[in-house]
């Protein structure tokens, strides 16, 4: 690409990539708990702020950080398992995605719910093979094709990074189905990308023929296609965050009203008129009648005789419990209604059957269905991707996905126990939850029949009979 084509579209398509930024950043300060209630700025003089209001703490919930991870171990908590009817290949499958594969999963989760997408790169690199890794989703930029497939065409990866002199710098790599061009630019207000970007040669050759090794800013790759997979949270790709941002926010700012009532109703104001000790003015007086109080539990008050307001009266503040309590209740539940999740405080699990249990978990798996949906997708491509790069053709690719729920096992236990001589053996193993890996529960049970089976032809059972 040349570095004139290459400043225009990098130009063009950051510029509309702010938005998508900026909404992702909001989701992610709130998953890390920093909601708007901890920058919130009162635009109010100090001369018309109500004396009575001293109070000022900030308390932030953290309902969205748990209907995320509700989300993501509900899902990930046993990551999808692949099977493509090959067993050499499906172990090549598991070798292949790593010991880190079900992090990597969780983090696919978390990011498309903060952004609506998540992006997994994947690479060949020359020590460790095929490898992957899940990237930050404000750092990709996707260019789709106007078909109806949706195809994608390139991918524009920006990030930052600082060099061995302190110098910070923006790295832009423009991906295609064949090759990765660098360029970057320095940060500052006086630098742009029209005007000071450049070629950056970040990707090392070993060039054999000229018997020198040397950088370039071009990568090329073998991969036949983008070497990105998106992962969309759902059907419209929107956040988690979308439906329930001015819940918390009204949750937020309610608790937190409520806290300093009863911080501010500790200080109670006196409306002292003719009082005495008052002859001494300013802080002394003040003193003076607070000694008093303490001590004497009176005070002495001046009367001008009949008709005189000579005084002692206070000011507090008023606290409507009862309606601040009523609106937290309803917020709350709107909030785990909308953001479809479980309220633990509001569940009872006595004596609850497993079709009661499927009820409770009835909103979670709808917005878990949705997601299913467009991350089968992705984890079908990234199966294919492992399976082209060591040369293995793969048609078919089935998923098995296990969800981390409250269940009775008893009843489960019973129906596999109830279907035996109906469905296959393998399907009962594969549903028993006792079982984390079906492979490996037939490989055990196949060995344990075999050891069975030899001692029964060494003890002279072999249908031979015996000795008279």
């Amino acid at each position: 690409m040349d570095l004139d084509v290459a400043k225009k579209l990098i130009s063009n398509y950051v510029a509309g990539h702010c938005d998508f930024v900026t909404k992702a950043d909001v989701a992610e300060r709130y998953y890390k708990v920093e909601n708007d209630i901890l920058f919130y700025k009162e635009h109010c003089p100090d001369e018309l702020k109500n004396p009575l209001r001293s109070a000022d703490n900030r308390v932030p919930f953290s309902f969205y950080n748990l209907l995320v991870n509700q989300k993501a171990s509900y899902l990930f908590t046993y990551p999808p398992i692949f099977d493509t009817k090959d067993n050499d290949l499906n172990t090549l499958i598991v070798d292949t995605l790593g010991d880190d594969y079900a992090k990597k999963c969780k983090d696919l989760c978390v990011n498309a719910s903060n952004s609506g997408m998540a992006w997994l790169h994947y690479w060949d690199d020359n020590e460790k093979g095929f490898c992957y890794a899940v990237v930050p989703s404000t750092q990709v930029i996707p260019v789709w094709s106007k078909k109806l497939n949706k195809k994608l065409l390139a991918v524009l990866r920006y990030y930052t990074d600082i060099d061995d002199d302190g110098i910070s710098w923006t790295i832009y790599e423009y991906w295609t189905d064949t090759q990765c061009q660098a360029f970057r630019r320095r940060n500052g207000k006086e630098y742009s990308i029209r005007n000071d970007l450049m070629d950056y040669p970040m990707f090392f050759y070993d060039i054999p023929t000229a018997n020198d090794n040397s950088y370039s800013n071009i990568y090329t790759h073998n991969m036949g296609v983008v070497p990105f997979i998106p992962f969309a949270n759902n059907n419209l790709q929107t956040l988690d965050l979308d439906n329930i941002k001015k819940l918390i926010d009204s949750y937020d700012k309610t608790y937190s009203g409520f806290v300093n009532d009863l911080e501010d109703i500790q200080q109670v104001l006196f409306v002292l008129t003719n009082y005495g000790g008052m002859r001494e003015e300013g802080v002394k007086g003040i003193v003076d009648f607070l000694r008093k109080l303490k001590k004497y539990k009176t005070i002495n008050l001046d009367s001008a005789g009949t008709g005189d307001q000579s005084g002692l009266s206070t000011i507090t503040i008023e606290i409507p419990v009862e309606a601040r309590k009523e609106l937290l209740e309803i917020t709350r539940k709107a909030i785990f209604s909308m953001g479809q999740g479980i309220d633990p405080q509001q569940q009872s699990f006595d004596s609850t059957s497993g079709e009661a249990m499927k009820f409770l978990y009835s909103l979670l798996e709808l917005k878990a269905g949705l997601m299913e949906t467009e991350f089968r997708l992705g984890f079908g491509e990234l199966v294919r991707a492992i399976c082209r790069y060591h040369n293995k053709d793969v048609k078919n690719i089935i998923q098995t996905w296990t969800r981390n729920a409250i269940r009775s096992e008893s009843e489960l236990v019973d129906i596999c126990s109830k279907s035996k001589g109906i469905i296959s053996d393998k399907t009962i193993i594969k549903n028993h939850p006792l079982v984390d890996d079906p492979e490996q529960e037939e490989k055990q049970i196949a060995k344990e029949q075999k050891e069975q089976q030899d001692i029964y032809n060494d003890d002279g059972y072999n249908g031979k009979g015996g000795d008279e």
